[in-house]
């Protein structure tokens, strides 16, 4: 039986909760969901800006992926939270450009989009990933 093993980087904020930024067990690694905050300094970024919160929330994913032990490229599926369906074209361009750029095999992540009610106000998108590692 492999073991379950906590991910954590200070290249990601610290999980504000009672949960890991991320858990490897085997081949599998499952990113908690990430917002737009600053690994340094905690604080939410880009108030209003829905491109640059899924750029800095999609740089905390892969920095939680690549403390696993995996790459970007290694990432298999992305669920994206959005608070307005607004939003939507605008996040799905950013993403786009971080998710290609971040993918040299060019085999995008599959991906659902979600409409919903996140934990902060200023929260406009939240992102979590799993990655399949091959070593």
């Amino acid at each position: 039986m492999t073991a379950k093993i906590r991910v954590s980087t200070d290249a990601a904020p610290a999980p504000a909760h009672t949960f890991s930024q991320g858990i490897r067990k085997g081949p599998i690694v499952q990113v908690s969901g990430q917002g737009p905050v600053d690994p340094q300094t905690n604080e939410y970024l880009h108030p209003g800006d829905v491109a640059a919160q899924t750029t800095r929330t999609l740089e905390n994913v892969k920095a939680i992926v690549e403390a696993s032990g995996a790459t970007f490229d290694d990432v298999v599926m992305l669920r994206v939270y959005l608070t307005t369906r607004e939003d939507f074209a605008i996040m799905n361009e950013a993403y786009g450009a971080f998710v290609t750029a971040h993918t040299p095999s060019g085999v995008l992540p599959s991906r659902t989009t979600v409409f919903t009610g996140l934990p902060r106000e200023e929260m406009l998108v939240e992102i979590d990933g799993l990655a399949v590692v091959t070593d």
